[in-house]
């Protein structure tokens, strides 16, 4: 039953949406010889690993310089065994009686010096065995073709590890110098020597 009386109906407040603040980056102080970490926003791991490991030369030709005049270059890939990128890492390759051939449509680094990681044990490498180079097929056309052609040398400039952490070789097609072309290096070089102490000494 009812008492007569008219209920009076409550409004109807419309319903707003809440919405979430999004989280914001936020620096917490160093603590004394530490460095200040970032909540939020941060890089992923595998990023910090790839800036980490960079670029990192392994060793240079020192004497292509001298005895060869440098035509043209590129960069090779490396076939190689496991303790041969641990010694690699640590600096133990040589370049000073490396050269490249041509063998069966292949490249092969012969006379590099890699030596051994000692915690390799029974499955060590040969310091010097041949490694296989790796190159796309038109540029090994290209220099290898004009390598045989002209009578010119393929050697190793370089090896260095890239920024993704791979080994890489830079190889020369050369010429062999003359008598007076060495003279002119050898004054050259000399020159450079003379302007960099008196650089130092200023």
């Amino acid at each position: 039953m009812t008492d007569g009386r008219h209920r009076v109906p409550r409004p109807v407040v419309p319903f707003a949406p809440r919405i979430m603040s999004k989280k914001k980056s936020v620096t917490v102080p160093a603590s004394p010889g530490g460095s200040a970490k970032q909540k939020g926003g941060g890089k992923k791991s595998g990023e910090k690993k790839s800036a980490a490991a960079g670029f990192k030369s392994i060793a240079e030709n020192r004497k292509a310089k001298f005895q060869y005049e440098v035509i043209d270059s590129v960069e090779c890939g490396l076939v190689l065994m496991g303790s041969e990128v641990k010694s690699m890492r640590d600096g133990k390759l040589s370049l000073d009686e490396a050269y490249i051939r041509v063998q069966r449509g292949e490249l092969w680094l012969i006379g590099a010096d890699i030596g051994h990681y000692f915690n390799a044990g029974l499955w060590n490498h040969d310091p010097r065995r041949p490694r296989k180079l790796l190159l796309h097929a038109r540029e090994f056309e290209r220099f290898a073709g004009l390598a045989k052609e002209r009578g010119l040398t393929l050697i190793p400039l370089k090896v260095y590890f890239n920024e993704r952490g791979f080994a890489k070789c830079v190889m020369g097609l050369v010429r062999g110098k003359k008598l007076h072309d060495k003279r002119e290096t050898i004054k050259k070089r000399d020159t450079e020597r003379g302007l960099q102490r008196a650089m130092r000494a200023r």
